[in-house]
């Protein structure tokens, strides 16, 4: 008989030129906003041939933005989805949550959580495109909270409402944390909203 053999781990999957550029898009975002993003800096940070630019993004600049924009929302709310479980009440899973996301905006040296903060900031009047893919972005977040809501029991007024509260929180802490390169923002922001959203849990008061 043949030994069993644990199978070889997978390897990462390679990532295609078109999201490298996505990517480093993201990183300079939030590293220097949209006005002082360049292309030769995507190209040199996503490691992709110049040429890549114009035959994936036809649009320029402003198209690698807007896919950036629509990234960084796609992830965080995916990383809601997966990471607001196994919490024994909703107040806890959201404290938690904000609190977790508090420990990776210091790990990345304040950089990370500010792409889509800064460039709906930046082009909320000047940019209709971008103004759009920051709505839809932001959208994606606030459903993602409500959703979660919704399986801890909340109806669908108070999730919604709730949810924009957390969205908007949880934006601005992060601004306060990357401004004054500290944790203690987000983490203060993440007992507040365990103590908001405890306040008008249905859970919570059927069990007083």
């Amino acid at each position: 008989m043949h030994a069993k053999t644990d199978p070889a781990p997978r390897r990462p999957r390679k990532l295609s030129s078109r999201e490298r550029i996505i990517r480093a898009a993201s990183d300079l975002l939030a590293d220097n906003g949209y006005y002082g993003m360049g292309l030769n800096e995507i190209v040199r940070r996503g490691k992709a041939p110049k040429g890549s630019i114009y035959y994936h993004f036809p649009g320029g600049k402003e198209q690698i933005a807007e896919e950036a924009i629509l990234l960084a929302g796609r992830t965080l709310a995916e990383r809601i989805r997966v990471s607001l479980v196994k919490k024994s009440n909703a107040a806890e899973a959201v404290r938690t949550f904000v609190d977790r996301m508090s420990f990776f905006v210091m790990a990345s040296g304040f950089r990370s959580g500010g792409a889509l903060t800064v460039i709906a900031s930046e082009t909320a009047t000047t940019s209709k495109k971008l103004n759009a893919c920051c709505r839809e972005a932001y959208a994606l977040i606030a459903d993602a909270f409500k959703d979660k809501l919704r399986e801890y029991g909340f109806s669908e007024l108070p999730a919604a409402a709730l949810s924009v509260a957390i969205t908007a929180a949880v934006e601005g802490g992060i601004i306060l944390s990357r401004t004054y390169h500290s944790r203690k923002p987000l983490r203060t922001i993440a007992k507040l909203l365990g103590e908001m959203v405890k306040a008008v849990d249905p859970a919570a008061k059927r069990s007083l």
